[in-house]
């Protein structure tokens, strides 16, 4: 079974700075993943063509199962907090979970978020900043896969250090008595060993991820609690969109 995670930028390319969407359509094909975590997705946005990205990856990977969960409603003009629907009805940006196989049960999960602006301090900058963050979710499957059931989980964390990592803790608690094995997989923001340090669960695939250019570190992750292990190491993959590059990984249950 391969897992994927892929921070879509909302499927622009940082090469022409343009949304194509047949070229999206493309880049999730060639992952070839049979459950697939992403973070950034538009659905009926104007700068990607009003597309829904998820039904695009969907067709394109051939998953009848999917699910978008919107952490902001409206456009970028005129964002608003998202209900945290698993398939809202409204324009809207956020996370998606697309599977191959079988659904038994579809969740979605509220990550703690801050309220109003907090100092941060940005790579190459020496003075904080004062910045909102955007409200965070997870959406999780209980799927019937080719081992037996699992639970797998998109999330996308913020940028905010040290709140990230409240927040990486917040899901393990949240995933507690899931059936297991149970994957997370998605952008933390958080870089190396890390995530495993924080969450104590292992992880399926070590490699850079960020920049999309030349990477130096790992932001996306898939870990694991439970009896699943790698078959292979992970590969980090240039698809040609996004400032990340998707991170994939073929499993087998122990």
């Amino acid at each position: 079974m391969r897992l994927a995670t892929f921070n879509i930028l909302h499927g622009r390319s940082l090469v022409d700075d343009t949304v194509d969407v047949e070229r999206f359509a493309r880049a999730v094909r060639t992952l070839d993943a049979d459950v697939l975590a992403m973070q950034e997705v538009d659905r009926d946005q104007p700068r990607s063509h009003g597309a829904d990205l998820t039904a695009v990856a969907a067709e394109a990977m051939g998953a009848p199962e999917h699910r978008f969960v919107a952490t902001l409603a409206g456009t970028p003009e005129l964002w608003s907090a998202a209900t945290g629907d698993l398939q809202p009805n409204a324009a809207g940006y956020g996370i998606a979970l697309l599977s191959r196989y079988p659904v038994l049960e579809w969740r979605a999960m509220a990550l703690p978020a801050l309220k109003g602006r907090v100092p941060v301090v940005f790579p190459g900058r020496h003075k904080a900043v004062m910045v909102h963050d955007e409200p965070r979710a997870a959406v999780g499957a209980v799927i019937d896969g080719p081992h037996g059931r699992m639970t797998v989980v998109a999330t996308h964390l913020t940028f905010i250090p040290g709140w990230n990592a409240h927040q990486l803790r917040r899901l393990v608690h949240l995933l507690r008595e899931v059936p297991r094995p149970v994957v997370v997989m998605g952008d933390l923001n958080l870089d190396g060993d890390r995530p495993r340090r924080i969450s104590g669960w292992h992880a399926l695939a070590t490699a850079p991820t960020y920049p999309v250019t030349e990477p130096v570190e790992q932001l996306d992750h898939i870990l694991a609690d439970g009896p699943l292990e790698a078959v292979s190491p992970g590969v980090a993959v240039d698809t040609g969109l996004s400032d990340h590059r998707a991170l994939a990984v073929d499993v087998t249950r122990r």
